[in-house]
C-alpha cells in the first residue's frame, strides 16, 4: 500500500508516512550512539579483558541488593554529581542501566553523567532484560541465573541473528 499526500492511510501504521531514507539513517544512527542492548553488553563483558566501558547501575541500594549485573558500578542517580568524579574516569565511556523498559532511571543517570562531561550510553531493557535473557546476576545473598525467557532471548543459541 502506498500512502499518497492528502490521503489518509487505512490504518495507523502509515497514517504518518515513513521517513525518507536519509532521515532514517540519521535517526537510527543517532539512536545507536545513545543505546546498547543487553546482549551486546553481555557479550562485551564476557569477551575477556577490558570492554572499553564502565557499566553503571543507577538504582537504589535496596534495588542493587535485590540483583545487579556482575562487575557493574553502583551509583544511584541522586549521587552522580557528588560521587562520579571520584568513581569514574572521564576518558572511559559509561553505559547506564536501571530496572527495565518501564523505568527511565538509566536515562536520567545518563543525562546527569553527560552534564558532567562523560560519554554515555543507556542499556536498553535494564536489569529486567539482563535477567530475562538468562545472564548471571548477583544479589546480596550471592549469585543467581535464570533460564532465558523464550519471548526475550533466542532458544538454543546465543545469537539472535539481529
Amino acid at each position: 500500500m502506498t500512502s499518497q499526500p492528502g490521503v489518509l492511510a487505512a490504518h495507523p501504521v502509515l497514517s504518518v508516512p515513513p521517513a525518507e531514507p536519509a532521515a532514517a539513517v540519521a535517526y537510527f544512527g543517532a539512536s545507536l550512539a545513545f543505546h546498547a542492548d543487553v546482549s551486546d553488553v553481555a557479550a562485551a563483558l564476557a569477551g575477556g579483558g577490558d570492554p572499553g566501558f564502565v557499566l553503571l547501575d543507577s538504582r537504589s541500594t535496596e534495588s542493587w541488593d535485590q540483583g545487579h549485573v556482575p562487575g557493574a558500578v553502583h551509583l544511584p542517580t541522586a549521587l552522580i554529581a557528588e560521587q562520579a568524579p571520584r568513581l569514574l574516569d572521564p576518558a572511559v565511556p559509561v553505559v547506564t542501566y536501571c530496572w527495565g523498559p518501564g523505568c527511565n532511571g538509566a536515562t536520567r543517570a545518563a543525562l546527569a553523567l553527560a552534564r558532567l562531561g562523560y560519554r554515555v550510553k543507556e542499556m536498553l531493557g535494564g536489569f529486567e532484560y539482563w535477567a530475562r535473557e538468562g545472564f548471571p546476576y548477583e544479589t546480596w545473598e550471592g549469585g543467581g541465573q535464570r533460564g532465558p525467557d523464550p519471548l526475550t532471548a533466542p532458544a538454543g543459541t546465543d545469537d539472535c541473528g539481529c
